[in-house]
């Protein structure tokens, strides 16, 4: 019988005289953010904006007939990637092999690996699950001869051949090949390894991109027409090997334009599949600029549809008014994403007042932070915050505030917990 998967004692968010909690036991514990029953800064995410969020994306892919395998480093969440797979997903992608070990242990099986794998240790685990786990369909890039070679040395008494998505990148960028000539080289070899074989192309189009939405769209489609370039001559001399072709590309910015430009008709089923992430949890800065250009680029049904929502918050106490204009919270680098955009003051709440949290005025503003506390500026005319308050914060790039938390409550509506999850970074 598996154990219950427990939180330690003292993690950040419990309650201070807690004892190890069974994580399926944490929304019958009666728990509420606004009554201050966990201690803060506290990460929560809002349950009715993860549905949301999850059937939107699940009626997109379905309109544009693509499929979804969500980056699982966002969140590194086994109980969100059950979702997501429950949802719809056809698979998971991860960056790293101790990601794809986590998601293998909480049971996926069909992953995509979007990196290159290179490292000796690593490709012998690699090994290991291929020949323990006859049912797992896993992908992972190439990009070289070189690194070709280190798969087949590594994988050299592994039964059967990994498949492998060739992946095409751009100059001055990441990992990928550079030219068609150079792709079609490289999956020649690929076709005649006893190792591995050619189960497509992917790319990522997040790299070169500037901020200016027209000119973005032509980067993408561009590199996207690349890709299509390298199928068409991969399909021409028949050098996939397997019956189902995968065309990879979409993070979590412009995958409306991967879905329109990425399909081709090839000699043999092809699955486009998107590998957004951040849509899960969405945010309040950076992704939803960009979400707003997304829709904008999608049609009139997507632009007056009801977009993504912010599912992950970040509450702490005004710990603070030390000068007119200025409050002091109890949230720094240590607790929120801040690589990008600094948090954005969302609700605020009083908790001697009775009700729902008030939307936080617009004029409020974080300016800076540090290892543990965050400067709230606002007009010294008022509304102000006081001492004690409750201040929840949205975030922009999702990914770093993950994993600054070992777990996370879900919470309704009203913040009472109803569920939790677990993050494994």
């Amino acid at each position: 019988m598996e154990m219950p998967e427990l939180l330690p004692a003292h993690a950040k968010g419990l309650p201070w005289s807690q004892d190890p909690v069974a994580l399926a036991e944490v929304g019958d514990k009666g728990w509420n953010v606004l009554r201050q029953d966990l201690p803060m800064p506290l990460a929560v995410l809002r349950q009715s904006a993860l549905q949301h969020n999850a059937a939107w994306m699940r009626d997109f892919t379905r309109a544009f007939n693509v499929h979804l395998a969500p980056h699982g480093k966002t969140t590194m969440s086994p109980q969100l990637f059950s979702r997501q797979l429950a949802d719809g997903a056809w698979g998971l992608t991860l960056a790293t092999v101790h990601q794809l070990g986590v998601a293998i242990r909480h049971g996926a099986r069909r992953l995509i690996l979007a990196n290159q794998l290179v490292g000796p240790d690593d490709i012998v685990q690699v090994g290991r699950w291929l020949q323990d786990l006859p049912e797992l369909d896993l992908h992972v890039l190439v990009d070289s001869e070189a690194g070709l070679k280190r798969l087949e040395a590594g994988l050299s008494t592994v039964p059967g051949r990994l498949n492998v998505l060739l992946e095409v990148g751009v100059l001055g960028g990441r990992t990928g090949v550079r030219s068609l000539p150079e792709a079609l080289r490289l999956a020649r070899l690929i076709a005649a390894s006893a190792a591995v074989r050619l189960s497509g192309i992917e790319t990522y189009e997040g790299l070169k991109v500037t901020g200016d939405d027209a000119a973005d769209a032509r980067i993408v489609q561009a590199l996207l027409a690349d890709v299509r370039a390298v199928a068409l001559a991969c399909d021409q001399e028949r050098l996939w090997g397997r019956d189902e072709v995968v065309l990879s590309a979409g993070g979590s910015a412009y995958f409306d334009i991967v879905a329109r430009e990425l399909p081709v008709s090839l000699s043999r089923p092809v699955s486009v599949v998107l590998r957004s992430g951040c849509y899960v949890s969405h945010d309040a800065a950076f992704y939803q600029r960009l979400f707003r250009a997304l829709q904008a680029r999608s049609g009139m049904s997507w632009q007056t549809r009801d977009g993504f929502r912010q599912a992950l918050e970040v509450w702490a106490r005004v710990q603070s008014c030390p000068e007119p204009g200025l409050a002091i919270l109890g949230l720094g680098k240590r607790d929120v994403s801040h690589d990008i955009d600094l948090p954005v003051p969302r609700w605020h709440f009083a908790p001697e007042a009775e009700g729902a949290p008030a939307a936080a005025p617009q004029s409020w503003r974080v300016r800076k932070l540090n290892d543990q506390h965050a400067y709230l500026e606002f007009p010294p005319e008022g509304p102000a915050p006081a001492v004690g308050d409750l201040i929840a914060c949205g975030i922009s790039h999702p990914c770093t505030t993950f994993d600054k938390w070992q777990w996370m409550p879900v919470v309704d509506d009203d913040y009472d917990v109803v569920d939790a999850i677990r993050t494994y970074f």
